[in-house]
């Protein structure tokens, strides 16, 4: 509800009277939430928005504007926005029922659309999809804010916001390479694999992550060392010299979180991942 005051003068000869100060209220009838599908998100995420518009009054109202900030936050002397509207991704509901897709437009950092009605004792329903990009902060604890404002059709502004956190968890990818090639035959065979982690926790021993292979053609003589550390069967992997089949053992591969640093200038944000290697050398 808006407050309001009001006070009057009352003056004659010389002199000037103040009133006392009287106060009203406006009730409003229009109340705005807005909702996001999921509380985290992650690099290059895509978050669902549902803006719900109630209308506990006896008038319609036409022409409304609803505009999101996408997350704009201030960064030095500039403004960054965090997230970027999916285009074509606004569906508009009015009582339940689809409707027309209003007018949208990205003006500046506000995403913007406008066009919208909600009739007496009703509502109205916006859904509209957004992604993270390189303004979104991904450390841990990190969050992404956006509000939305409802104007226009003679109404005062009614906002609302919705918040959701940077996900807490590893993200675990793996690369591999073979050396030399081509290689003699009975020959000696190293593999290479780089697990890289660009979430913002460590990949620990209750992560149970675990690398399988199965290696053709077969090797024997296996040496197997993890960021260096020599490695021994069956405490740290087991392998079938007959089929090929190499597994680590659960747990036994950690991998360190990622780093995040935002440039000074841009606002970007860097990931530097944390970097695990596991090396197998065997005879062809």
């Amino acid at each position: 509800m808006a407050q309001f005051t009001n006070q009057a003068q009352l003056a004659y000869n010389d002199s000037v009277i103040n009133s006392n100060i009287a106060v009203g209220e406006i009730l409003e009838v229009l109340s705005v939430t807005k909702t996001a599908v999921g509380d985290d998100y992650g690099a290059d995420s895509n978050l669902t928005y549902v803006i719900s518009v109630v209308n506990s009054g006896a008038t319609p109202f036409n022409a409304l504007t609803l505009t999101d900030d996408l997350g704009a936050y201030a960064f030095d002397t500039s403004t960054l926005v965090p997230l970027t509207y999916n285009e074509g991704t606004v569906t508009y509901y009015i009582n339940g029922i689809l409707q027309p897709v209003p007018a949208v437009t990205a003006e500046g950092t506000n995403l913007v659309i406008s066009g919208i009605s909600v009739p007496a004792d009703g509502n109205a329903t916006i859904v509209y999809e957004a992604s993270t990009n390189r303004y979104a902060p991904l450390e841990t604890g990190a969050e992404i804010t956006n509000t939305v404002t409802l104007s226009g059709g003679g109404i005062t502004p009614v906002t609302a916001e919705e918040t959701v956190t940077a996900e807490s968890e590893p993200e675990l990818s793996v690369t591999k390479s073979v050396s030399p090639v081509p290689v003699a035959e009975n020959g000696t065979l190293t593999y290479t694999f780089v697990i890289q982690n660009v979430g913002n926790t460590p990949a620990t021993a209750d992560d149970l992550a675990v690398i399988t292979d199965t290696f053709n053609p077969v090797l024997s003589n296996l040496a197997v060392t993890f960021n260096g550390e020599a490695w021994t069967e069956p405490a740290d992997y087991t392998y079938d010299e007959t089929t090929g089949v190499f597994s680590s053992v659960a747990g036994v591969i950690t991998v360190p979180a990622a780093t995040f640093t935002q440039d000074p200038t841009t606002g970007v944000w860097i990931t530097t991942p944390g970097v695990s290697t596991l090396t197998i050398t065997g005879t062809v």
